[in-house]
């Protein structure tokens, strides 16, 4: 049977949210890909879905994702195989394995023919750099994706404007969050609109320096602290 989809998480998200990425995911469960395209769309990911191995490899041909979510567990294809081709093709593609295996001793025997298992290793390039077993809450995607980006510098389409952009949109965000403030308290504090405000966080505008020191000062916070976390 599919697995059902889980709850969303109730606990806060202690980590930076993924940047945007191209993703191509295979798995054999309808129901479960119309759940990755109900969570990771709105999220501002390009995500293609595949049904089988050949579709997936066509979609990859077409165009190269960042990230593979790949189901191990399928009933036609194997899971196993396809791992083992994408490693043969494009051993630096970034795989995140999606598994009904029980236990984590489980997935690691099997993803040791394929380089040494979670995290990449002995067989070159990144192997899998994370598994997912399900059922997963989305919390648990979202965390993964991010340290995939974070790991292998993916996301933002390689421009480092719109990498600053987003970046700065989620450290406005974090800091205002740990003040425990609304939108609307700082917009109330640094004079900038909601909209604006939500739109800066949201990574669509970036912010004039006028507006970022205005920001930064309402959260008594250093815009070089933010320039420094994001890369720059």
């Amino acid at each position: 049977m599919p697995a059902e989809p889980p709850p969303p998480s109730t606990s806060a998200e202690a980590f930076s949210p993924p940047p945007p990425l191209a993703i191509v995911a295979l798995d054999d469960d309808p129901d479960f890909r119309q759940y990755l395209a109900h969570v990771l769309t709105p999220d501002g990911h390009s995500l293609r879905l595949a049904a089988t191995g050949a579709e997936f490899f066509a979609l990859c041909e077409q165009s190269l994702p960042e990230v593979v979510l790949l189901d191990m567990k399928m009933g036609r294809d194997s899971g196993e195989a396809v791992l083992e081709e994408i490693r043969r093709r494009w051993p630096r593609l970034c795989v995140i394995v999606v598994t009904g295996y029980p236990s984590l001793d489980s997935m690691r025997q099997t993803l040791k023919r394929w380089g040494g298992g979670v995290g990449g290793g002995e067989g070159g390039g990144w192997g899998v750099s994370d598994y997912l077993a399900k059922p997963f809450s989305i919390a648990d995607l979202r965390r993964s994706l991010a340290q995939a980006a974070a790991a292998h510098g993916l996301g933002y389409g390689g421009r480092p404007q719109d990498k600053l952009r987003h970046e700065l949109g989620r450290a406005i965000r974090m800091a205002r969050t740990q003040r425990e403030w609304t939108l609307k308290d700082l917009s109330e504090t640094s004079g900038i609109s909601v909209s604006q405000l939500s739109s800066i966080e949201r990574g669509s505008h970036t912010p004039s320096l006028e507006s970022l020191l205005d920001i930064a000062a309402a959260l008594e916070a250093r815009p070089s602290a933010w320039f420094a976390g994001a890369g720059f």
